[in-house]
């Protein structure tokens, strides 16, 4: 267990009305700490090993600013947001990611990331009525591996191969997460992601500490300052239309940045505060989740009385059946 984890009060609880009725409930683990690692507010299980999917692409982007390869290529803040994001899809990320590949001299042959249906299903409904077929640029992660692809060419290294753990793409990302975590990045434990290339598992506060180091190191410029500036500044393309990510950044004024990833998981960052916030819907429940992290910034007191409003319809999203009726809702508690 981490030094500074203190014991829990219990996890926080997505559940699922509908009418008068509970239908179902999603545990959640949850931490919000200064870059120190000092606890603001937890729920649950802070020591929890949690596996970071989609959450790490922050991280993975760094070493494309750090590197110089960004600054070579000319990649604009729009670009390295993209290979930050999770998006949905649309053309505008399609686009973005396309020319990524065009400024870096990469074939869109080379990407790796795999096909599936758009995180959006308004986007997928556009696709399927077009007759358009699926291709790897579709991914949600074809801005991260974009951004994978221009390393490689930047640094000289081979293109193939490019997702494989022993590839240098992979250690150099590898290091930058275990900088971040402070911890040796030869002993974080790692498995293959949904596209392909490796994910990790830290500690859900380590993870919320990281985030912390991260906006207070973007406060000093350099990369982490440029790789931040561009999430808020072009929160689209971290998500897309409707999604959380977007929306948070959007309505707090860039005052907050957040990221999501598969299997339930959310992390965040108040910029002004220095605090950084990592949560876990144990059961992994993607409806659980933009709920599970206002509820937590909320009790934190890092969401803005504003941005609850605004942000409505994922504080307590609503269920609809096939005719488009109402039927319930999700709630936190407590």
């Amino acid at each position: 267990m981490h030094p500074s984890v203190r014991p829990d009060g219990g996890p926080l609880t997505v559940k699922t009305n509908r009418g008068p009725l509970l239908e179902s409930t999603h545990r959640v683990h949850a931490v919000v700490v200064d870059a120190a690692g000092r606890i603001a507010a937890s729920w649950g299980d802070t020591g929890r090993p949690t596996v970071l999917r989609s959450a790490a692409k922050p991280f993975q982007a760094l070493p494309l600013v750090a590197d110089g390869a960004a600054d070579h290529f000319g990649f604009s803040d729009e670009e390295i947001a993209l290979c930050c994001g999770s998006h949905n899809s649309e053309e505008a990320h399609l686009a973005v990611a396309r020319s990524m590949l065009a400024k870096a001299g990469v074939a869109e042959s080379l990407l790796v990331c795999g096909t599936h249906s758009p995180l959006s299903r308004q986007r997928e409904r556009e696709l399927a009525r077009a007759g358009t077929p699926l291709t790897s640029i579709m991914s949600n992660c074809s801005g991260k591996h974009a951004g994978m692809l221009a390393l490689a060419a930047f640094h000289g290294w081979p293109l193939r191969g490019y997702e494989r753990a022993e590839h240098p793409v992979q250690q150099r990302m590898r290091r930058e997460l275990g900088r971040w975590m402070r911890c040796d990045a030869r002993t974080i434990p790692w498995a293959v992601d949904g596209c392909g290339v490796p994910t990790f598992a830290v500690p859900l506060l380590d993870l919320a500490a990281a985030m912390a180091r991260l906006v207070a190191a973007a406060g000093e410029g350099g990369a982490p300052g440029r790789m931040v500036g561009a999430m808020v500044s072009h929160p689209f393309m971290v998500a897309g239309t409707g999604r959380l990510c977007t929306r948070l950044m959007e309505v707090e004024g860039g005052r907050v940045i957040a990221k999501t990833g598969a299997e339930g998981i959310y992390v965040a960052a108040d910029r002004e505060r220095g605090l950084g916030v990592a949560v876990k819907v144990e059961d992994g429940a993607w409806r659980a989740a933009p709920p599970a992290l206002l509820g937590v910034l909320s009790r934190a007191g890092i969401l803005s009385a504003g941005a609850a409003r605004s942000l409505a319809e994922h504080v307590e999203p609503t269920l609809t059946n096939t005719l488009g009726d109402v039927v319930g809702r999700l709630t936190v508690d407590p």
